[in-house]
């Protein structure tokens, strides 16, 4: 049998488990585990150990669960409520000024956790319900949530980034850089579009009422801007200490996780409920993606046996033809039909092996192409008819949404997300500059 054919039949048999429910480092472990077995016999089974070993001696890979401890604490000790009321008191006036609050929100909590499914609960259970009290367009502000939530891939410290980090062999700390600014300037043109529609059409986000904005008084502003303020210094002193060199990536996480837990304790919400949610979720979190960084290592492993990547760039450039960027294309377009099925770490562990040697023989920069997945998937987590985030928001949102509403809402958000990605596509230094400027790269 030929290593196209083992390869493609390693494939379908991965595919074909994940289609029955198994979970995905199951699927994607035993599939590699089984192939190097029955390839090389019991040497096939040092893979595993090996893939297993070189996860355990990652020093970088502590920052995972400490920084989904610091977003679980600060979440489940409602300091981030702080934070939307802040925004909810300084942006109301506006028409569409809460709409735009939120993907501020978004983009707060995304700095806190970087996972995108933190954004969905915070927002669909805090923001959504506010929104539609106030008279804002159902479609439009569930786009908004839906949206903003995913830009937890792609600002630091962004859990996906970590992951890619791991398979491609790149500096995490340059891949957080190289996210920041794609993230903001994402967020940037979706709160342009809220401005922009929202004038056009007020009706869509009315603004506070006269009367609402008096009872609020300037004291009353202040308080609630000091409350907000909290967890974005937690965030830019930690990043700061990071960045100016006092602190590895690693006691950067730490010292976020501590300042979490002791903001907690002063403001007296630091309970044994919190304590304990918070320990329960991230543990839950950051074993589920040691296993999955696992079984990805062992994959990477017997395709890197198999001379696979040397396979498939033979067909794309030797018998198809085809340009550096027309195949950089064609793994886009891979990513976002992969993602009407699968989330986005499954999407990275069953490419990744092929993707990113191939992206690095064809003269790409890894930092800039981890930059280019990830805002591929937040693209793919928003498109029918099984975007991720599509059915995060059915399971959290009140009744009088519907999915049908779902579907309508994400159009927009779906184009502007596609014009950042062909910007960042256009214009590389976009993510590069701070990975330049503070690294010299």
């Amino acid at each position: 049998m030929s290593y196209e054919l083992i390869a493609l039949l390693m494939f379908s048999s991965m595919m074909l488990l994940l289609l029955t429910g198994q979970r995905v480092f199951g699927a994607i472990g035993f599939v590699a585990s089984a192939a190097a077995l029955l390839m090389w016999g019991d040497g096939g089974s040092e893979m595993a150990f090996s893939a297993a070993m070189k996860l355990m001696k990652w020093y970088p890979l502590l920052t995972l669960p400490l920084f989904v401890y610091m977003g679980y604490m600060l979440s489940e000790s409602r300091i981030a409520d702080d934070l939307y009321r802040m925004f909810h008191v300084w942006m109301g006036p506006l028409n569409g000024g809460l709409a735009i609050g939120t993907i501020l929100l978004m983009v707060a909590v995304s700095a806190m956790n970087g996972l995108s499914v933190a954004g969905m609960a915070i927002g669909a259970s805090i923001a959504l319900p506010e929104l539609l009290r106030r008279g804002y367009d159902k479609i439009m502000v569930t786009g908004v949530i839906q949206a903003g939530s995913s830009l937890g891939i792609l600002v630091p410290p962004s859990v996906v980034l970590v992951l890619y980090g791991m398979i491609a062999r790149q500096p995490v700390s340059q891949l957080w850089l190289a996210g920041a600014l794609p993230g903001l300037m994402m967020a940037g043109m979706f709160i342009a579009y809220i401005v922009i529609r929202c004038w056009f059409q007020p009706n869509l986000g009315p603004s506070l009422s006269k009367e609402e904005r008096e009872e609020i008084s300037w004291a009353e502003k202040f308080r609630l801007l000091q409350a907000g303020i909290l967890p974005l210094f937690i965030f830019f002193s930690m990043t700061g200490l990071f960045l100016m060199g006092v602190t590895s990536l690693v006691e950067s996480a730490a010292v976020g996780a501590t300042a979490a837990t002791v903001a907690a304790l002063v403001k007296r919400r630091l309970t044994a409920h919190v304590m304990e949610e918070t320990l329960r979720k991230t543990l839950g979190i950051s074993c589920m993606f040691m296993w999955i960084i696992l079984a990805a290592l062992c994959f990477g492993s017997v395709f890197d046996g198999l001379g696979a990547v040397k396979a498939i760039e033979g067909f794309f450039i030797g018998k198809l033809g085809l340009s550096p960027w027309e195949v950089l294309i064609l793994m886009q377009l891979s990513f976002i039909l992969m993602g009407m099925f699968l989330d986005d770490t499954a999407m990275l562990v069953i490419v990744a092996p092929l993707y990113v040697p191939l992206v690095k023989l064809l003269g790409f920069d890894l930092v800039w192409y981890g930059v280019l997945y990830t805002i591929t998937c937040q693209i793919a987590y928003m498109t029918p008819p099984f975007g991720y985030n599509l059915f995060l928001m059915r399971a959290m949102a009140p009744p009088e949404v519907t999915l049908s509403d779902i579907y309508r809402s994400i159009g927009p958000f779906v184009l502007v997300m596609t014009l950042a990605l062909i910007l960042v596509m256009i214009f590389p230094e976009i993510a590069l500059w701070l990975p330049k400027t503070f690294y010299g790269r």
